[in-house]
């Protein structure tokens, strides 16, 4: 029954972690109870599309990575109107990656 709700987890919210450590989340699943089952249940992840398009409208003025939780980061982006663009647009392609990171910490804390 654990391996139908983890393969069930993982096939509905595969896109939020890194492909490379999905198998991670879903051996912590296997080997929790169905109480370990409801708490990753009830975890919200940030959705890494939505970052991507938050970060191409206002990334220059830091609020992708207030939104991430990088405040230092947010500030500085802030200040600096994104690195005078250069670095929005690096984040285009970094953001997605860090907001995966964000949600596979989020979940392996609660596991």
């Amino acid at each position: 029954m654990q391996q139908d709700k983890a393969d069930i987890f993982i096939m509905t919210n595969a896109k939020y972690f890194p492909a490379e450590k999905v198998y991670l989340i879903k051996d912590k699943i296997m080997a929790r109870d169905d109480s370990g089952v409801m708490v990753i249940s009830s975890i919200e992840f940030k959705d890494p599309m939505t970052f991507l398009i938050i970060s191409v409208l206002l990334g220059s003025l830091g609020v992708d990575r207030f939104m991430l939780g990088d405040v230092g980061l947010g500030i500085l982006k802030l200040l600096t109107l994104g690195g005078c663009g250069i670095w929005t647009v690096i984040d285009w392609f970094l953001i997605q990656k860090k907001t995966r990171e964000i949600n596979f910490n989020a979940i392996m804390t609660r596991l």
